[in-house]
């Protein structure tokens, strides 16, 4: 005689992105399993992609392509995804800024964990009075991409990479160039161009990117000094 077949909640949620409304249900034994064994491994590479590979197992709503997410859509959706299959909060050890020596243990609940949005962040970057980039999100994809699997190329190019794969569309009043009909080497060749000042502007759009993050407050047991901790990215959360 078969066994019963466990019935398996569904929950909603907005993607920050867009505004988008997913479903989703928890992740089970067996997804729970993989991320338990990557977060063991320590590498950064293969707990992105487990938790790639569970989002892709827990999202119910269709046409979801997990790897062209924003990035900071992953961590909300993935932080969520964690709160209804193992707890609402997450027990995590941080140092006190103080003395950057002694640890303490702090809870936090999850949904408390908010996505940052910076009021000055916008995506039309204006080169100057006649030409402007519009630029999306880093993808999963692009995010491993350029952040895993380049240990061998220096950080300049990291950067190059991130932002010529960020890049939309150039356009001015008259006409518009769509990244994706141009090569690589020609998006490489039109930031070259950029001055310094250009370049900046560039620059804060990736540092104003909408990003999880959390502040913690912590007493040292052993100054009695107060210190408040900010906790950006998925990777602050799992430590």
């Amino acid at each position: 005689m078969p066994l019963p077949k466990v019935s398996t909640p569904t929950y909603e949620l907005v993607l920050p992105s867009s505004g988008k409304k997913i479903k989703y249900r928890p992740f089970l034994v067996r997804e729970e399993k993989i991320l338990i064994m990557a977060l063991e491994s320590e590498d950064v590479k293969q707990i992105t992609n487990s938790v790639v590979d569970i989002l892709n197992s827990c999202i119910i709503s269709k046409g979801i392509d997990i790897t062209k997410l924003a990035t900071f859509d992953i961590e909300y959706l993935f932080l969520n995804v964690r709160s209804k299959s193992v707890g609402e909060t997450i027990d995590i050890v941080l140092t006190c800024p103080d003395d950057n020596t002694t640890k303490v243990e702090t809870t936090i609940d999850i949904d408390s964990i908010k996505i940052k949005k910076d009021r000055k962040h916008k995506d039309i970057i204006k080169l100057d009075d006649n030409l402007s980039i519009k630029f999306k999100y880093p993808s999963m994809d692009s995010f491993i991409e350029n952040n895993f699997e380049a240990s061998d190329r220096s950080d300049v190019t990291n950067t190059l990479d991130m932002i010529t794969a960020c890049i939309d569309i150039i356009f001015n009043d008259e006409e518009s160039w769509n990244a994706s009909e141009s090569t690589k080497k020609e998006l490489e060749d039109f930031i070259d161009q950029l001055n310094t000042k250009q370049f900046k502007l560039i620059e804060d759009f990736f540092a104003t990117m909408p990003k999880l993050s959390h502040s913690v407050k912590l007493k040292n047991p052993k100054t009695n000094v107060e210190s408040t901790v900010v906790l950006e990215g998925l990777a602050a959360f799992f430590n």
